[in-house]
């Protein structure tokens, strides 16, 4: 009985141990009479098949992902680094228009969306020595488990700027409107 039970429980382990994602597995990536098709495609013949094969650094592929990100929320809510405004400043300018009396608002920017940004770019770091003695921050991550958080992140974004684009479309309709009603009154 203990036998069973103790080879049920090893089996579990190696069960367990060969579906986690965050564990590094071999790729055969060799390929016969390969040829270049682009920067990190190859075709070529393995195990008798042709295929085309795509192989990335993943810490380019991690690189890129985050650079698109972060390029995204700055294209969606701007950058105060660099004093820049997005897609979210352009539409509340708008409305601050829209409202001005000079348009026929009452002056007053009926404002409800707060900005809502997605990454969380702080680093919450464990603190203390490392295998050097030297007084070091550290923060670990699993690799898919980032990838996975990016690529949700650029979803939401890419519809947070569809929405804005929307939204500021309708409001510079309405701004355009509203000077040319503002400039025959005033003929």
């Amino acid at each position: 009985m203990h036998q069973i039970i103790g080879l049920l429980i090893t089996l579990l382990f190696a069960v367990s141990c060969a579906t986690n994602p965050h564990k590094a597995k071999e790729l055969d990536t060799k390929l016969d009479n390969n040829q270049k098709v682009s920067g990190t495609e190859q075709l070529g013949v393995k195990d008798g098949d042709m295929v085309v094969q795509k192989k990335v650094m993943m810490n380019e592929e991690l690189r890129r992902l985050q650079n698109e990100v972060y390029s995204s929320e700055d294209l969606v809510y701007g950058n105060r680094k660099y004093g820049s405004t997005g897609l979210y400043g352009a539409l509340k300018s708008c409305k601050i228009k829209l409202a001005s009396r000079a348009y026929g608002g009452d002056g007053k920017l009926r404002w409800t969306e707060p900005i809502d940004r997605v990454t969380d770019k702080e680093d919450n770091f464990k603190m203390g020595l490392d295998e050097n003695e030297k007084i070091v921050g550290l923060n670990e991550e699993y690799l898919i488990d980032r990838i996975k958080r990016f690529k949700k992140y650029k979803l939401i974004l890419n519809k947070r700027e569809d929405e804005y684009k929307e939204k500021l479309a309708i409001c510079d309709a309405a701004l355009t409107a509203k000077k040319e009603q503002a400039s025959k009154s005033s003929q």
